[in-house]
């Protein structure tokens, strides 16, 4: 899934030489270095977003780090400018950067990202960096050995085969699907809680606190999880859909099948997934089949027509791939979100 980006960062050099605000040209500074979940405590000076006034310029790739953002900023005493660049419905599987997009990393304090194979653009956008005091945070590095490979399961369509590495073998995928699982959300906030602060040092007992808060709150709900998992009358779902949740699953140690990983870009099953997954509801008597948001359900409803009972529900859990900035002006939140899955969650485990 490589993306050529050059004609991007061809635009981005036209921006910067037809605009008077940029400073003179020089040569591009090196890349930052990742930040993890271990961030080194060096005094980073407070830096211009992308001009002659002293605003602070976040970046995020999708909505889970968005919200996260501004759940810490609380009150936002230093006004900083938060941009999701994935506003518009588009996943972050098919996602491809514009040249503004390439200009807003380009110029930002803190980008942060995913870091899996479907960022790999953001390399070729760092190159064009024009802030040597940028924080960058890539999300599967803070979590370091808690990301999990792509896995196929029993039933589940196959993959093509992924690209060599340089000693003929095959690359492994990762799952980039780490927000959806809250223990690895409160990780990640505290990694994001510590960027703000090394911008913006004189807010940091603000910074400190919204963190602290919003952390306890996702601890709350991951103790409501634990809760509906072990009161549940079944502990396996059936999804005819892709799987993104496999790091939730994974946290309350519950069984799944699905018709596709959670990165698949396939769009029809074949008639032995839908066997298998009709088989594995009438197999353990389902009440319910799964599916992830979106109009197009056709998976679960012809594996529903496929069972003996014909009688289940059809579910549908939010994994926040496509959350616009129309669902952000209407109150979305990721808190809210996943206890709205939760509450799904228990009616598809009764």
């Amino acid at each position: 899934m490589k993306r050529n980006i050059s004609v991007f960062c061809a635009a981005i050099v036209m921006v910067w030489a037809l605009s008077a605000c940029g400073e003179s040209a020089g040569e591009n500074p090196e890349v930052p270095e990742v930040l993890t979940d271990s961030i080194e405590s060096e005094e980073v000076p407070l830096s211009a977003a992308a001009g002659a006034d002293d605003s602070i310029s976040i970046v995020t790739t999708i909505f889970p780090e968005y919200d996260w953002v501004n759940e810490i900023l609380g009150d936002n005493p230093a006004n900083a400018e938060v941009t999701m660049l994935l506003d518009n419905g588009v996943d972050l599987h098919s996602y491809q950067p514009t040249a503004e997009d390439i200009l807003k990393v380009a110029t930002c304090d803190l980008f942060i990202y995913v870091g899996g194979e479907s960022d790999e653009w953001v390399e070729d956008a760092l190159k064009e960096a024009t802030n040597e005091n940028m924080v960058v945070i890539n999300l599967l590095d803070v979590l370091g050995d808690d990301v999990k490979e792509e896995e196929v399961v029993e039933g589940m369509e196959a993959e093509e085969e992924g690209e060599e590495g340089e000693e003929g073998e095959e690359e492994p995928e990762y799952d980039e699907h780490v927000w959806l699982s809250l223990r690895n959300s409160e990780k990640l906030c505290e990694a994001i809680r510590d960027a703000i602060i090394m911008i913006d040092p004189d807010n940091t007992a603000v910074y400190a606190e919204n963190a602290d808060n919003y952390i306890a709150e996702l601890k709350s709900l991951d103790t409501e999880y634990e809760k509906v998992v072990k009161d549940g009358t079944a502990n396996t779902l059936v999804f005819g859909d892709r799987f993104p949740f496999r790091y939730l699953v994974d946290d309350y140690n519950l069984i799944y099948y699905a018709a596709f990983v959670g990165c698949s870009a396939e769009t029809e099953a074949s008639f032995e997934t839908i066997a298998f997954l009709a088989g594995k509801v009438d197999e353990l008597s389902l009440k319910n089949i799964m599916t992830i948001e979106g109009a197009d359900h056709r998976i679960a409803e012809t594996i529903k027509s496929s069972t003996e009972g014909k009688d289940q529900n059809i579910l549908t859990m939010d994994s926040m791939q496509s959350t616009t900035s129309k669902d952000v002006a209407g109150g979305a939140s990721y808190l809210g979100i996943m206890k709205n899955n939760l509450e799904v969650l228990k009616v598809a485990l009764n």
